[in-house]
This record gives structure tokens, sequence and C-alpha cells, in this order.
């Protein structure tokens, strides 16, 4: 895998439906329903319109026998209407669900964390190897009946491990970690490829695209290492609605894209279902229109880990650097005052007043010596630039201009900030370039990535801007990241869109993070209302974690990486959770809200 030039993982062919995916074909685009799969025209409708909006393949829950053997019924009914679109059926505990649901559904999902092992309690079991392996074998006797009856149908199988539905057993082996997610992925693949089943795709999922992104990058290896080549399907789960589920996704998916891993993908979004497939269409042809870009030479550090990387050595300038969070810089402008730059950027117009906060960027040409505004310089400047007396300083440069002088350069002056930019048709790989050759030369100056968009549509800035930086953030490559935009978004949306990227990666936290499913036909209760009362009464909370879950699937688990979960536990029911114990079970869903607001104030959690 190239860091630096873009290129399509290879991957194996597999055959849903009419729809290939995986081998040569385009990242496939896909949604679920969340209509009752009951509710025959309610999922044809839905379905419809999911296709209509680009949609390749629909995912409809199959929690039980009725719910799967209706699946015939909708299949029926969309080819009716001349809709050849691929159904998948979810399927969840009960394994005999997923036989059925093999002679209707063009591919199957099934969750190696509860396909046999069950209901997780977050207990820990110790096993000896012979037990292990006794378990393992529990899972062939199972799996492999099911391999045979979609053999027999042309059904393919998705196997489709979520990190918030782990079982008890890999959870005691390995930790709620990569690893272990991975391993109970490769367990079933074994088996599969022993089996010789090879019409699989596989999704790795968590709601935090640090532990995502590293999760798919380690299984893509243990794959190869055993001659696999599966096809991807990925996603961010509970990404939640609005910008946070748009820039949550582009981060985690964009950021694996963008190393051309994954064959389809969904954006989970706490929205309708067909509002999924735009963003997902964008975000696929932003990313894969790098295809044949003008090469990138550089070399990799040898000390950079792409499996698991940790934040790139630099030493404070500053607030820059070091073990400062990573800074906020952003154009001169009307802004939002929950959402500040650390810096503002103002060219050759030097501020009228300098009072307070944000400090401020100026050109070197301009530059005066005044307090809190600290000169800019560009490579052609080097001179000038050692011989101003100022306590921080930046230098702005693409990776071609990275040549010896300017790394000497760097060297003699430690209180210099690499301002990188780049308009190459694939921006982080160039600017991946520029953070690799620093670490090689063992220079330790602290380095910001800027860019800048012409987007007059908050939606196309969101995503892409998302997608540029979140891959070089989870690297650990960014001190701060400058974010500009000269189309006719607000710049205060700008703003708190760089900060809103910083919280999706875990580097930098603004405001209170919240964890959100996007429903389905499990979902009893009105998700997308729920969501808006919840962030309404909790939006003050800075740094907290909310999860609001609509059914036990994923719910607990996720909520591992949550301090509060507001669960659904039946039709108009609600569960509440602190971490994973679950504290209240079963209230009335109009009392719920209030529930949650005091279990966090009992807790001290909310200083109001």
């Amino acid at each position: 895998m190239d860091l630096f030039n873009y290129t399509r993982r290879a991957s194996s062919e597999v055959q849903v439906g009419d729809t290939p995916l995986g081998a040569g074909h385009p990242v496939r685009l896909q949604s679920m329903t969340n209509t009752s799969t009951m509710d025959t025209q309610a999922c044809v409708e839905q379905t419809l319109r999911i296709v209509q909006a680009g949609g390749e393949y629909v995912r409809l829950t199959t929690q039980g026998m009725r719910e799967a053997r209706n699946l015939e019924n909708i299949c029926r009914e969309l080819r009716s209407r001349d809709c050849r679109v691929p159904l998948v059926a979810d399927v969840h505990f009960n394994a005999d669900v997923a036989d059925v649901a093999a002679c209707y559904a063009q591919k199957v999902r099934i969750n190696p964390g509860n396909y046999v092992d069950g209901v997780h309690t977050f207990q820990h079991f110790s096993y000896t190897d012979e037990e292990y392996a006794a378990e393992i074998d529990k899972i062939r006797r199972k799996l492999v009946p099911f391999l045979q009856i979609c053999k027999e149908h042309h059904t393919a199988v998705r196997i489709g491990v979520n990190h918030g539905s782990l079982s008890d057993r890999i959870m005691s082996r390995y930790g709620d970690t990569p690893r272990g997610m991975v391993e109970s992925c490769m367990e079933f693949l074994r088996i599969c490829v022993a089996e010789q089943f090879y019409n699989v795709v596989i999704s790795i999922k968590a709601s935090n695209t640090i532990v995502m992104v590293r999760t798919v990058r380690l299984l893509v290896q243990c794959m190869a290492n055993e001659g696999m080549s599966f096809p991807l399907h990925l996603g961010v789960t509970e990404a939640g609605e609005g910008e946070d589920g748009r820039v949550k996704s582009a981060v985690g998916i964009g950021a694996l894209l963008a190393d051309g891993i994954g064959d389809t993908i969904r954006v989970s979004l706490s929205e309708a279902p067909e509002a999924e497939i735009p963003v997902a269409k964008k975000l696929r042809d932003y990313v894969v229109q790098r295809a044949g870009h003008a090469p990138i030479k550089a070399e990799a550090c040898e000390t950079f880990d792409y499996l698991a990387p940790v934040r790139r050595h630099t030493h404070a300038v500053g607030c820059i650097g070091g073990d400062n969070v990573p800074v906020v810089i952003g154009l001169a402008g009307e802004g939002d005052p929950a959402f500040v730059p650390d810096f503002l950027y103002v060219g050759s117009q030097l501020p009228k007043e300098n009072n307070g906060s944000p400090s401020y960027i100026a050109d070197a040409a301009v530059w005066n010596g005044q307090g809190r505004v600290y000169p800019a310089y560009t490579t052609e400047q080097l001179d000038e630039m050692g011989r101003a007396d100022a306590p921080l300083k930046f230098l702005r440069l693409s990776y071609p201009a990275l040549r010896t002088e300017v790394l000497d350069c760097l060297r003699a002056h430690p209180e210099v900030v690499v301002l990188a930019e780049s308009t190459h048709a694939n921006r982080p790989g160039e600017l991946r370039a520029v953070a690799h050759t620093l670490m090689r030369a063992g220079l330790t100056n602290p380095l910001v990535f800027a860019l800048q968009y012409n987007e007059d549509d908050p939606e196309d800035l969101q995503i892409k801007a998302a997608a540029d930086l979140g891959v070089l953030l989870i690297d650990g490559l960014a001190d701060g990241i400058f974010l500009g935009n000269t189309g006719r978004v607000a710049q205060g949306r700008v703003h708190a869109l760089a900060y809103n990227i910083l919280q999706a990666t875990r580097t930098r936290v603004s405001k209170t993070e919240y964890i959100s499913c996007p429903g389905c036909g499990r979902t009893l209760y009105d998700l997308q209302s729920t969501i808006a009362r919840v962030k309404a009464a909790t939006a003050h909370l800075k740094g907290l974690k909310i999860a609001v879950m609509g059914c036990i699937v994923n719910g607990p688990g996720e909520m591992a990486d949550a301090d509060y979960g507001y669960v659904g536990a039946g039709r108009g029911r609600i569960s509440l959770y602190k971490k994973k114990e679950c504290v209240a079970r079963n209230l009335p869903e109009e009392e719920a809200v209030e529930h949650l607001l005091a279990l966090i104030k009992a807790n001290g959690d909310d200083p109001s």
C-alpha cells in the first residue's frame, strides 16, 4: 500500500444479485430501510426511494422468521415494479433466521458477535485452548449448513463485525480491541475458505473513527497474510445526523477510501435512509477521482506505524505542537462565538485592534512586530525569516518546495511552524509526503495542514474537508488545521467545521458528542425527534459522550465508548445506561429525557 499515491486495493469479485462488487467494479452505495419488515408496502416504497436516490443495495432488518419469510413478498413486489435492486437481510441473535433469509435475499448479513455466541453480558470468562477450539467448532457446525444454503440459492454473505457487539468470548481473550474485532471476523472467514465459499463481503465497524480505521487496516493486513482478498463494506456506526454525521462518516470512510480500501459504503445517518445516498455518492466520487493522478515521489518514514499510528513527535512553539491539542487557524471574517479559531490569518491587512483572543497571522511583507501578530513567510523568504525577531513564525510551503535548504533552515529555526499547503489532485497524499519528509529528516517543527476550498454548498465542504483532513489527523501527523473557503459558506460555519473535524478524529473536544444510530425496523420510537430533544437538553455538556440508540443490538456495546446511553427497550419504552450498566429500565418514552438529565446531574456531570 502506497501512502502517497492513490490506487484501489485489489479484491475478489462477489456476486450480489445482478450487481457485483469488488474486483474492478465501482464502489457501490447502499442504505437500510427503517420500516417494519412485516409492512411490505412501506418497505417497497422506501426501497424505491433509496434506489431513486442512487442506492445499489438495500438492507432490511430480519429479526425473526416472519420477517425473513416476508422478504419473498417484498422482493416479488419490487420485481413487479421493475426494480431489481439486491436485498440484504440483516440478522442478529438467531442463526436459524439467516438460513431462511438466504432463500429470499440476495445477500445475508450475519454478525459474528451474536451469530452463535449469543447476547453479550460483558462478563469475563477463562478458556483453555481446547475449550476455545470447541467454541470455534460450534460456530463451524452452525455456519457450514448456512453456507450450503447460500451456495444453493446463489446468495452472498456479509460478515459484519461491530465494535458494539463483540461476544463475551472474544472480549475475554482479546479485549475490546481492534485485534479482537479482526479475530472475530477471521474465525468466520477461515471457515468460509475451508468450505470453498468465496461469495463473501466483510464489514468491521465502530462509532469511534480511530478504532474503525485502525481495525480495517489491520483486517486488510491479516487477510493478505492468509492469502485472502475479500471485498470490504465501509461504514461508521452510529455516526449521528446533520453536520456531525456527515463529518464523522467522511473522516472514517474517507480515511480508508484514501488508501484504496473499500468496495461498498454506507453512510449511517439518523435521517431518512434515502438521505444517506447523496452523501455517500459525494464522498465516493470525491476520493476515487484521484485515480491516475500525477505521481507523488516520497518515502515513508521507517518509524511510522500504519496499523497503530501515534502522534508525530514535535516540540512546542507557543501553543502549537508538543503536547498541545491541534490548533485551528481560520480566515478573518464574521465568526461563531462558540468556535473561535486560535489564530486568524489576515494576509496583508493587519488588524486594527489586537487586545485579546485570537492571535493573528500576517504576511511577512506587512508584519511590523505588533504583539500577538505573527509573520508568515514563503520558501523564497528564508533569509528574511532567519533575520526576523519573533517567538513564533510560520513557513508556508508545498511538498515540491521542501528542498534541502528548506530542511536546513527548519533545523536552524525551531521557532518556525510549517504551514503545509497543497493543490494536488491527491492532497492527503502530498501532505502525508510533507510529514514523512520531516520525520525522515529528524525535524520536530510543528506541522499545520492548510487546505482551501471553493464550495457554495455546506455539505460539499463538510465531506471534502473531512475526507482530506481526517486521514492526516488519524495518522497523527497534524499539530493544527487551517481550513479556508472562498465560496458562499459563512465563515462561522467554516470555523465550526474545523472544530467538528478535530472532534470526529478524537484529537480535540469542543462540544458534547452524540453517538446515534440511523434506525431500522427494530427501532420502536421516533429516533429523529428524540435526538433533537436530547441534544437540546444536553448541548451545554462539553466533553460528554451521549448515545441515543434504537435498540439493544449495538446499544450497550457502542455505549461502552459513551458516558450515558438512551436505548429503546420496547414500543414507547426506554432504558438508560451509565457506561455499560443499565441503571433504569423500561421508562415511558415521554419521561425518558427528563430522567436522563436527572441521571447526569446525579453523577455530577452537569455543572449547571
